[in-house]
């Protein structure tokens, strides 16, 4: 059996961490028994001590997958946006496809819910046929796999913001609160610690509201050719392209764009037909 949880879902600071625990089917009642419960509800030194049995534990065991605010960010303001949810379902599929490449023969499956239930476990029964999975809310706190799940998950996402504090220059040094956008000390130390220029540190997502909001308000604004107006005639949406490999036209070389696979329309990529 496995369990899936992560830590990290909502701060603005620091990586996301996706955690699956394994255990054999036979170890799920010895497993209730461990006191392992949803990380969230357990102190800091609770889960420490949790953490430290789970890894000294010959019957069950931990696979992560940390997700640095620098990938989240890629993801989610690339050209082609992926969003938080995508992010995470292909975290957890991923950490299911290492198990069953190890040579685990999994038969159940646990996962802390991520949107729609239903929606998400048949896509999961789609990937991976012949596995059994619940997909409901609140498993943390309902299935002992996935509470030890959510203790990796969560010991791992401290530990990783706490190696990514040290790592700060001195200037750029401080509190950084419990890392969330509605934290007053969060919100003071990113807007304290910003360039105008490059925004803010790697361990900053720049993806979240709070930190558009300063980077529109605060930093140096940019305008790139293409998006004057008077960069191809025209401007708006249009699809640029290369004046020189075209014939000159009245729409000054301009295309929509519109009906043509994602891969041409994101990269702006025109069908030339004279040279």
């Amino acid at each position: 059996m496995l369990g899936v949880d992560e830590a990290g879902r909502g701060p603005v600071l620091g990586a996301m961490v996706y955690a699956c625990a394994v255990a054999p089917l036979s170890y799920k009642e010895t497993l209730a028994t461990q006191a392992y419960a949803d990380s969230k509800t357990l102190s800091e030194a609770e889960r420490s001590r949790l953490f430290k049995a789970l890894a000294a534990d010959p019957s069950c065991v931990y696979v992560a997958d940390l997700l640095s605010a620098q990938f989240i960010s890629g993801q989610m303001l690339g050209r082609a946006r992926v969003s938080l949810n995508a992010v995470a379902e292909q975290s957890t599929m991923g950490l299911i496809q290492d198990v069953l490449d190890a040579g685990v023969q999994l038969k159940e499956v646990f996962i802390d819910t991520v949107g729609d239930p239903d929606r998400y476990r048949a896509k999961l029964e789609r990937a991976f046929p012949g596995i059994a999975f619940t997909v409901c809310p609140k498993a943390d706190a309902l299935y002992p796999i996935v509470s030890a799940a959510s203790i990796a998950a969560k010991v791992l996402r401290d530990t990783s913001l706490q190696v990514e504090q040290q790592q700060l220059p001195a200037k750029q040094a401080g509190s950084l609160g419990n890392g969330y956008p509605s934290d007053p000390v969060t919100q003071a130390w990113l807007a304290g610690h910003f360039d105008a220029v490059w925004g803010f540190p790697p361990l900053v997502r720049f993806s979240w509201e709070t930190c558009s909001r300063i980077l529109e308000e605060r930093c140096v604004k940019v305008t790139w050719p293409a998006d004057s107006s008077s960069a191809g005639g025209g401007g708006g949406n249009a699809q640029q392209t290369l004046a020189c490999f075209r014939q000159p036209t009245d729409n000054s070389g301009e295309s929509s764009g519109m009906g043509r696979h994602p891969y041409f329309r994101l990269r702006r990529l025109q069908r030339v037909a004279a040279f």
